[in-house]
């Protein structure tokens, strides 16, 4: 599909999925703006949260609020359209955000929601 058609679709799978589009953003229009790059590849932010569990993993510790929100990118990479996610919860553990134990209830809900996604994609 189409870039284009890929951000929309992304888009509408996240919000069925239950989060919440914060902010969808092209990096590649911020170089074109900021650095006058006007042949850069296209590559699209889609960031998203899913309050109830974000307020599960601040609760556990505030500095989780560091690696929110959640976000999935889509990227133009030689003729291709690729989708990717990773995985806050998991990264904010990784980077000593937050305990392990407290977290991965969080982690575990958070991957299930996301996976639904995913598979749709």
């Amino acid at each position: 599909m189409s870039f284009e058609d890929a951000v929309k679709r992304v888009e509408a799978l996240v919000e069925e999925g239950g989060f919440t589009i914060l902010l969808t953003k092209g990096m590649h229009d911020m170089f074109k703006k900021k650095l006058g790059i006007d042949d850069y590849p296209r590559r699209t932010f889609i960031l998203a949260c899913s309050a109830d569990l974000a307020k599960k993993a601040v609760d556990v510790s505030p500095d989780m609020s560091l690696v929110m929100p959640c976000s999935f990118v889509v990227s133009e990479e030689e003729g291709k359209v690729i989708v990717t996610h990773s995985s806050i919860m998991k990264m904010g553990v990784e980077l000593g955000f937050a305990p392990e134990e407290p977290m991965k209830p969080v982690i575990e809900e958070t991957g299930i929601r996301v996976h639904k996604v995913w598979d749709k994609i």
